[in-house]
This record gives structure tokens, sequence and C-alpha cells, in this order.
């Protein structure tokens, strides 16, 4: 009966660790959000990095945690993107921001697409390429990273 009250709590615990993932915004105005990064990319000479995906997604969860965590990759990001998460899910798939994008859903969950300061899409990345084993490949995401900034691209 112990094991039981044991494991029915250890389930419980889980379940609250993974609902209070709220990362992706189911409400939030993605074309707003996507308007707004695109005039303060211009401003700073920086480009859009859109990571879309959604909460339900552990790889999606993964990728924001380890871009975050590391702070060589999380300074990269800020020295040269704006930052927009867009949020794909039951109750909000931004089908109409996705399609703008021109369907980067075909690659999964999640995805990576860099708009350029006048919000062209200049990159897709299947965020699949940038993993390895359990996780990311830190080497790999630097390289993304880099290969897409404003004076990488000059």
């Amino acid at each position: 009966m112990k094991r039981l009250l044991l494991l029915n709590l250890l389930i419980l615990l889980g379940l609250m660790a993974y609902a209070q993932v709220n990362i992706y915004n189911p409400n939030a105005d993605a074309k707003a959000e996507i308007a707004a990064a695109i005039n303060k990319a211009k401003q700073e000479n920086k480009h859009v990095f859109i990571q879309i995906g959604g909460n339900w997604c552990p790889w999606c969860v993964k990728l924001h945690n380890f871009l975050n965590t590391d702070s060589t990759l999380s300074e990269i990001l800020r020295n040269n993107y704006v930052v927009v998460k867009v949020n794909y899910s039951k109750e909000n798939k931004n089908l109409d921001v996705l399609e703008k994008l021109d369907k980067p859903q075909r690659f999964g969950f999640p995805v990576l697409v860099i708009l350029d300061c006048n919000g062209n899409r200049i990159h897709t990345q299947d965020s699949g390429l940038l993993e390895s084993g359990e996780g990311y490949d830190r080497k790999k995401v630097m390289n993304f990273l880099k290969n897409w900034t404003p004076e990488a691209l000059k």
C-alpha cells in the first residue's frame, strides 16, 4: 500500500512539474510579436530568431533550456538576434504565421526560422540536425547561430 501511495505521489509530482512548463504562449499574438521583433532587429542591426514549438514537445523544452543555460550560446543570441517564440499546439497552431514563413512545420518541432531585419526569411533550420544523442550538440548549435548572424552574411 505504501509503495502504491509513493508511486502515485511521484507521478503527481511529475505531472505538476510538466504542467508548469510555459515557454510557448498559445495566447500570444505571433504576428504582432514577429512584427515588433523585425522593427527591433532593424534598429539594432540584428536578425530575427524564431523558435517554433510547443510546451507539449520535450525537444522544444530541451532546446529552450539548452539555449538559455549555455552562457556562450545565450550571448551569441543576445548580440545577434531578436528572439521570438511561436506556439504550435492544439490550442493555437498559428497556421497563418507558419504559411508566411513557408511552412517550417514540415521539419517537425522545434523548428527555427531566421529572418533578416527586413522580415525576409533567410533560413529554416530542422533542429533534428542539431541533435546528438539525447540532447543538442553544442558545436552544431554554435555553428548554426554564428553562420546566420548579420556579420556572417555581409
